[in-house]
């Protein structure tokens, strides 16, 4: 099948929105409030897009079930290879300048915490991934039943429900000590994205328009739940299925747009910019401190270079990996040639 390349061009926006997320101040301001919200599509969209092209690749693969191996193996490696990551910087950080948090740190790396939520460590982020494998894992089961409808509908019944430890438990507190989880968020947009492969067609309708439309309305119900109620911040809403639906159906519908262009190559390299970025914001925050720049409370330039700055940084560190392990690769193959 002919690649999509407006998958990867989404992409880019949508890892630059998970780096504005965690990287602009939380406070009251209306401005970062409002940008905080509308940049809550990403991570829904790389669980569509995953489970599409996980899809793509089961249903034309004769083996179905060693891809699905292969492909959940390749996840748990850069899950663990990213928690040893993180893990090992956390220890260094704390010997040097906090060792009497050292026992508080080791609390908090439960097996549940670590296989599950993917928690445990600074490295906050990788939730992503875990969450990812257990819903590749669930997914690949039901699409041996046979059943994927049936639970595309019993995902997004947990989807709602999850909403209840959001910003919706304001209504009625679902009593778990987070929805940030598989069951909750990535099981739905993967199984998604996954049925949506399997749609011929679909209605000719502009999709982009419809994703603003509800790009809008995802902020008015944040700022209505926040703001109106005095809910708790929320990381998805009610109108983020419908916002998700429409801008993978305009990636799906618009399949060259992005081809040859530099955003397109960017986004497709959004997993491991994911992966490091949160360690260039801790960087970035040591260098403006450094700097006696408040990082809580500098304006909204300072805000935009430090978003430029831990994006490009993560960017170019992940390429320098990636250029080492070919180099790795190289060397190995020619010493056992030798």
């Amino acid at each position: 099948m002919e690649r999509n390349y407006a998958i990867d061009f989404v992409k880019f926006f949508a890892i630059l929105a998970v780096v504005i997320i965690h990287t602009f101040p939380g406070n009251d301001k209306l401005g970062y409030f409002i940008l905080d919200n509308a940049s809550r599509f990403a991570v829904p969209f790389f669980f569509a897009a995953s489970g599409y092209l996980f899809s793509l690749k089961v249903n034309n693969h004769t083996e179905s079930y060693s891809y699905f191996k292969k492909y959940v193996t390749k996840i748990l490696k850069i899950y663990f290879s990213w928690l040893i990551f993180y893990f090992t910087y956390d220890i260094v950080r704390l010997f040097f300048t906090n060792q009497d948090e050292l026992p508080k740190y080791f609390d908090g790396m439960t097996a549940l915490n670590l296989l599950y939520y993917g928690q445990g460590t600074s490295g906050y982020q990788l939730w992503f991934v875990i969450s990812l494998a257990w819903s590749i894992a669930i997914l690949y089961f039901f699409f041996r039943l046979k059943k994927v409808k049936l639970l595309l509908i019993i995902s997004l019944c947990l989807n709602l429900l999850g909403l209840f430890g959001q910003s919706y438990s304001v209504f009625d507190e679902l009593p778990v000590s987070t929805t940030r989880a598989a069951l909750y968020v990535s099981l739905f947009y993967t199984t998604m994205g996954f049925w949506f492969a399997s749609i011929q067609r679909f209605p000719k309708l502009n999709y982009f328009y419809l994703f603003c439309f509800f790009l809008i309305t995802q902020i008015f119900e944040g700022y209505w739940l926040e703001k109106g109620l005095d809910a708790k911040h929320g990381e998805y809403f009610f109108s983020t299925i419908f916002l998700t639906v429409f801008l993978f159906l305009f990636a799906l519908s618009s399949p060259k747009l992005g081809k040859g262009s530099l955003l397109t190559k960017i986004g497709a390299n959004s997993l491991g910019i994911y992966a490091i970025h949160v360690f260039f914001i801790d960087m970035i925050d040591i260098l403006f401190k450094k700097l006696r720049l408040e990082q809580g409370s500098h304006h909204l330039f300072l805000n935009l270079l430090d978003v430029f700055l831990v994006f490009t940084l993560s960017y170019i560190a992940y390429q320098l990996l990636q250029y080492g392990k070919k180099r790795m690769l190289i060397n190995r193959e020619g010493d056992s040639k030798g």
